[in-house]
């Protein structure tokens, strides 16, 4: 009887979990800029999990809002990282993320990718303060990202 009680746990377990919907990291003050640009990366990394395109919402949370007013709404920015600029984002096998520069509101980064078809790509990652009142006071936010420069292809 324990072992069919136990195996009814797993199994209850298991599909409890699997229902549950990681829920996006928002930002806020204490979130570092390098760790802004990892958590978008490995976001995109593995976009369709845990559901769609999951890695492009998680992407835009951490969009500055100037930036979200140029490539928005939500809809429009998915067919913009979905399009030739920026799809070897989308489910990338690897990232290197580099620090160029750092001041008290501005952080720079070059960013390399190795795209689901061994290619590299570079990137210019910017992430930016903000600076205004509100749920965003203090938060590293991501102002640009370059268009990709092909870095070549790994062997």
């Amino acid at each position: 009887m324990k072992k069919y009680l136990f195996i009814f746990t797993l199994i209850l377990s298991f599909f409890f979990i699997s229902n549950l919907k990681a829920e996006l990291i928002k930002p806020n003050s204490n979130i570092e800029p390098y760790k802004v640009v990892k958590i978008q990366l490995t976001s995109l990394m593995k976009n369709n999990y845990p559901d769609q395109d999951n890695g492009i919402k998680q992407t835009w949370e951490f969009a500055h809002p100037n930036n979200q007013k140029y490539t928005g709404p939500l809809e429009k920015f998915k067919k913009m990282i979905k399009g030739n600029s920026y799809s070897m984002l989308l489910n990338h096998m690897e990232h290197k993320i580099t620090e160029r520069f750092i001041s008290d509101n501005v952080a720079t980064f070059e960013v390399i990718v190795l795209d689901f078809e061994k290619k590299y790509f570079k990137f210019k990652w910017q992430v930016e303060k903000y600076d205004k009142e509100g749920p965003l006071k203090d938060c590293w936010l991501t102002t640009s990202v370059s268009q990709p420069v092909p870095y070549g292809s790994a062997i």
